[in-house]
């Protein structure tokens, strides 16, 4: 089980506008923890993941889980008072897309994944929650979601798999 290679090293903005060669193994990106730059984070990543041809629900389910994880480091980790940087490793496995999110701002609550519950959306609108998706989300779209803190540091590690993701 050889990871296949994805391939960048730099900042999100690098790679706004050609996709990754297929022969590279690894994507990793390295930007500021902060709204604008996983903006342009989320843009780079998808534009380096097309030579892989993924399907548009392969594409949908990689943006959105990324968007709900770098957007949760941006909110709850780099809070008013903390700034810092985020690293993603994106590679691919067989027909796992495996990613590692490192960041150095403050831990999750109880040093665990939240439990992320489903919320009743049969309600009127009005009565929604303003939050709380995003767990929730990020469970049911993931596999081996693994959150470790070791130091000042949080390690978030999850797979996504690239023949199933029509079934969600």
């Amino acid at each position: 089980m050889l990871a296949k290679k994805l391939c960048f090293t730099g900042c999100a903005n690098d790679l706004h506008d050609k996709a990754l060669p297929a022969q590279k193994a690894e994507m990793n990106l390295v930007f500021p923890g902060n709204a604008l730059a996983v903006r342009r984070a989320l843009k780079a990543s998808m534009v380096g993941l097309r030579h892989l041809d993924l399907s548009q629900d392969e594409k949908g389910v990689v943006e959105i889980v990324l968007a709900e994880v770098l957007n949760n480091i941006v909110e709850h980790a780099y809070d008013d008072t903390h700034t810092g940087v985020i690293e993603l490793t994106v590679s691919r496995q067989d027909d796992d897309l495996i990613f590692l999110v490192l960041d150095d701002g403050l831990p999750l609550p109880e040093a665990k994944v939240p439990a992320g519950a489903a919320h009743n959306l049969n309600t009127p609108t009005s009565d929604l929650p303003e939050g709380g998706f995003g767990w929730f989300l990020i469970k049911q779209l993931t596999r081996n979601l693994s959150y470790q803190r070791s130091g000042n540091r949080n390690r978030l590690s999850f797979s996504i798999a690239l023949k199933d993701t029509q079934s969600f």
